[in-house]
């Protein structure tokens, strides 16, 4: 077999039309270019939006606005790519389909691995945060998670034998860290299974099959639901931003670049961070009305939103808060 053996657009394009014809595995087409713009902001902006704007100041200070614009003309040209290999391939498949065509089986297979365990692992990430907070708001309306629900095994496990041996040694268990402590009672209380602990994050393992669910009823609902959270983020950020900005002090964008470009770049890997996710508009070029014309609008428009909400709530944050504060590090 031929491991390097490639298949052509004219190929994929065909089989793609067969199936349509036939209804078989054919994905519904929903989305313009103003979806695919709110689908774009739903992933790049996210929870990280203060955490990164913090991390990247501390070194660069109220200077970093001129990172995120830095990094947004960057993520255009990467934005530019996909958009082009969308269009010309409008089918699913991402990064994959495009290897496909362009290497070959083997590097697309390679390649396909790679983006299942990076949803995964995204995937898995995002839930897992999403559960810290949702633990906590509980728990400011008097609902306590029990420890067991809201941890992996693993986390539980470990921090069970560490505690074991450190209060073995003579240390109280009012004198161990706070993770541990945490750990050790949540694998101590958890309900059994004969010796198995029964330790899981609840919270998370709910969202994720609750998402999934919303994304298998088909795009139409998808693209209805993330409009709704779209438009919540964006609620939360212009009320950070209007409201903050009758607190800015000046003073605080004085020096503006503390320690020069050098100290502005070294906030590029949290800021480039901030925007990943534009890629994923590309995933869905099979369910566009007209990829070739609103692919392309929809990557730029969501970055060209992202960034000036960024530099706003840059500029908003630096001003409400001096960069070499406790709060940016």
């Amino acid at each position: 077999m031929d491991l390097f053996r490639k298949k052509s657009i004219s190929k994929i394009m065909s089989d793609a039309a067969i199936a349509e014809s036939k209804d078989v595995h054919s994905l519904g087409r929903h989305l313009g270019a103003r979806d695919l713009t709110a689908l774009g902001i739903a992933a790049i902006i996210g929870a990280g939006i203060f955490s990164t704007i913090g991390n990247a100041s501390a070194s660069g200070g109220p200077g970093v606005i001129f990172l995120f614009i830095f990094t947004s003309i960057a993520c255009g040209f990467a934005a530019f790519a996909y958009a082009e290999f969308a269009s010309l391939v409008p089918v699913s498949g991402s990064a994959y389909t495009y290897s496909y065509v362009a290497f070959g089986e083997l590097i697309a297979w390679i390649i396909g691995w790679a983006l299942i365990m990076e949803y995964g692992i995204g995937n898995i990430t995002v839930a897992i945060s999403w559960s810290d907070y949702f633990t906590g708001l509980m728990q400011n309306f008097g609902i306590h998670i029990p420890d067991w629900a809201t941890m992996d095994f693993l986390t539980a496990h470990n921090g069970y034998n560490e505690a074991v041996a450190l209060m073995a040694k003579g240390t109280s268990f009012a004198n161990l860290d706070a993770a541990v402590q945490s750990s050790y009672t949540a694998y101590v209380n958890a309900p059994q299974l004969g010796p198995l602990h029964i330790v899981a994050d609840l919270p998370a393992l709910a969202i994720i099959i609750l998402i999934t669910a919303l994304v298998y009823r088909g795009m139409r609902e998808s693209r209805n639901a993330s409009n709704i959270m779209v438009a919540i983020k964006l609620c939360v950020v212009l009320l950070v931003i209007a409201v903050g900005i009758f607190y800015i002090d000046t003073d605080n964008w004085t020096p503006f670049m503390p320690n020069g470009i050098p100290g502005v770049l070294k906030g590029v890997s949290a800021v480039f961070f901030a925007y990943i996710g534009f890629d994923a508009i590309s995933t869905t070029a099979e369910e566009c009305k007209n990829p070739q014309r609103d692919l392309p609008k929809g990557m730029m428009w969501a970055i060209i939103i992202c960034t000036i909400l960024y530099v706003a709530i840059a500029l908003v944050l630096t001003g409400m808060v001096n960069y070499s504060t406790t709060w940016c590090r």
